[in-house]
């Protein structure tokens, strides 16, 4: 496939609600979750390898994307791109990207190269809201 320069605003939207629905599931299991005993402790080993999962979904969602136009700056697509890779090849530990210069101090989650990647609905929800907010600004139609 041939890369995307461009998203339809009803395209992005429909991104968003798969995302919000997946958000909507999992607050409502942590409040059934959390009316048990283990309740929390249960949800507290769910949240990472879901919004890990979650993470992937939402670069899928874009993932033919023209990396040029995305630049490498560090911006939210990067960190989602770096974020991605490292989950799928490198057991959750954030790799190095000789191509994006992703600043801790600036990035939406604040991981270094070498932290592992453990997410709570917080940082998920902040990460997809700047990486919509940057496909948006970036691919909109």
């Amino acid at each position: 496939m041939l890369s995307v320069t461009e998203y339809s605003s009803d395209y992005m939207a429909a991104c968003r609600a798969r995302i919000d629905v997946q958000l909507a599931a999992y607050r409502e299991l942590a409040a059934a979750a959390g009316k048990q005993d283990g309740g929390d402790d249960a949800v507290a080993a769910f949240a990472p390898p879901f919004f890990a999962n979650l993470v992937l979904a939402l670069d899928m969602s874009f993932c033919h994307r023209a990396r040029g136009q995305e630049g490498k700056d560090g911006n939210p697509m990067n960190e989602v791109r770096m974020l991605c890779t490292s989950i799928l090849q490198n057991g959750g530990v954030l790799l190095a990207d000789k191509q994006i210069r992703l600043k801790p101090e600036t990035s939406v989650l604040g991981l270094a190269v070498g932290d592992e990647i453990r997410l709570s609905e917080a940082d998920f929800v902040a990460l997809s809201d700047a990486y919509f907010d940057a496909v948006a600004r970036t691919y909109g139609a």
